[in-house]
């Protein structure tokens, strides 16, 4: 079947694409609440008299005793990093989020502290969209804004009494159940038989119960004198243990030295030849430059579908690339662009006919709540799972989420029905600096 054939989506008129943006706004909402639709989130849901009093951050810190957790080009990552936002208010609700850790847990606390905090203290909570809508704001400043934008939600749910994915899902049902896939692929090291633990991983994670491997590039190819020619045979090595059922995604070839040209001819027949499910944010990552490109892999994949987005900060950016036709598999991340801006993209690919499956590869805070905006959309699929050694997914919550064969079940408590252990940032104290240091081994 090809990717045309799935595509339902005719046109949807603009029209329609600005009733679905305007959401709850004044009269309107209200008329829709009352006759049983619902457009936006929180169309129908009862406004408290509730005000935000005081918003904390808390970096955490993971150090692999070995300080060498996973590996990747030419560098070794010795630690991960966690960044808790809380927002607390004056009913004693205490909502939790995580912007992301990659823009450093010190920058996100201070920066929240300094400027976001006065701007919110007193305001309503449900006034979420007021408060956190900040698309003109640099990559940089998102994190901050989307921890808030989180632990909002996860205020409104609390105050609302219903979990998160519940009050997302306007016009489908929600599932508490979802599907999770094995993300890794970066521990193989090319030059100690990457090939081998390539594929030996993925056994095993086929063993543990996911249908789905994504795979990334491993270690430098410069380094070990890895080639496109290669790695192909890698590939087909790799297909052959898993069998033909088990499906199989690919990340960037970035870094690698594999040009455009090359993965458009001899990349890109090998991804069909091997039935692969995905291939991620190619070269050049989401810059509006590389739209072409990501059109051409559309037409040199004709069953593989293309996916990325991981970098989008709102809606308005996401529409240039759904309005090419660029992208079948829309990838952003909470942790970047919040719940509120990812419930509005999961709309706009889904009038579509695209898929939003989110970019999740940090600790248990991002997983919390990417996973409800997977549960709560009607054009779910999976939510990734980073595969990585990581205390912070798991043993920062007092009931932590958790893969039983591929699936996870979310909790059915209001907001996010999460709760941090007690004293986490003891348990795991920041540790300042960056997460990475060149590979020893490569020179």
């Amino acid at each position: 079947m090809t990717k045309t054939s799935r595509r339902t989506f005719l046109g949807a008129s603009a029209a329609a694409a600005a009733a679905s943006a305007a959401g709850c706004a004044g009269e309107a909402g209200r008329k829709n609440a009352a006759a049983g639709k619902r457009n936006h989130p929180l169309d129908g849901i009862a406004r408290p008299n509730l005000r935000i009093t005081d918003v904390k951050v808390i970096p955490l810190s993971y150090v692999d005793p070995k300080k060498n957790i996973w590996r990747s080009a030419n560098y070794v990552v010795w630690k991960t990093d966690g960044c808790i936002t809380q927002v607390f208010t004056d009913q004693g609700i205490v909502g939790i989020g995580e912007g992301s850790p990659y823009e450093g847990p010190d920058y996100i606390k201070k920066y929240t502290e300094e400027t976001i905090k006065p701007l919110v203290l007193g305001k309503n909570p449900f006034d979420v969209e007021l408060l956190t809508c900040r698309g003109t704001e640099s990559r940089h400043a998102r994190a901050p804004w989307a921890g808030l934008d989180c632990a909002l939600w996860d205020v409104i749910g609390k105050a609302a009494g219903k979990p998160v994915y519940e009050l997302l899902a306007t016009d489908n049902e929600p599932a508490r159940t979802i599907r999770i896939y094995a993300s890794s692929g970066v521990e193989h090291e090319w030059y100690n038989k990457g090939d081998q633990f390539l594929i030996e991983q993925a056994l095993r994670h086929k063993e543990e119960g996911y249908d789905l491997f994504k795979l990334r590039t491993g270690t430098s190819w410069a380094y070990s004198k890895m080639t496109l020619a290669q790695y192909i045979p890698i590939m087909r090595r790799l297909r052959e243990a898993v069998g033909p059922d088990f499906k199989l995604a690919h990340e960037s070839m970035g870094g690698t030295g594999v040009t455009q040209e090359q993965i458009l001819k001899e990349f890109c027949p090998v991804l069909e030849e091997l039935k692969f499910t995905w291939f991620e944010e190619a070269p050049g990552g989401t810059d509006v430059k590389d739209i072409d490109f990501f059109v051409q892999l559309q037409e040199a994949l004709p069953t593989v579908r293309v996916s990325g987005g991981e970098r989008f900060r709102d809606r308005f950016e996401t529409q240039i690339w759904l309005d090419r036709n660029a992208l079948d598999i829309v990838q952003p991340d909470t942790n970047v662009a919040g719940i509120t801006e990812n419930w509005y993209i999961a709309r706009m690919a889904h009038l579509r006919g695209k898929t939003l499956i989110p970019h999740n590869w940090h600790g248990g805070g991002s997983t919390m709540e990417n996973a409800q905006l997977v549960a709560g959309i009607p054009n779910r699929e999976y939510c990734e799972l980073n595969q990585t050694h990581n205390p912070l997914k798991e043993e920062i919550f007092k009931e932590p989420l958790r893969v039983v064969k591929g699936a996870m079940t979310l909790p059915d408590k209001p907001g996010f029905g999460m709760e941090l252990i007690d004293d986490v940032e003891k348990k795991f104290p920041y540790e300042p600096g960056s997460y990475q240091f060149r590979n020893p081994v490569i020179r």
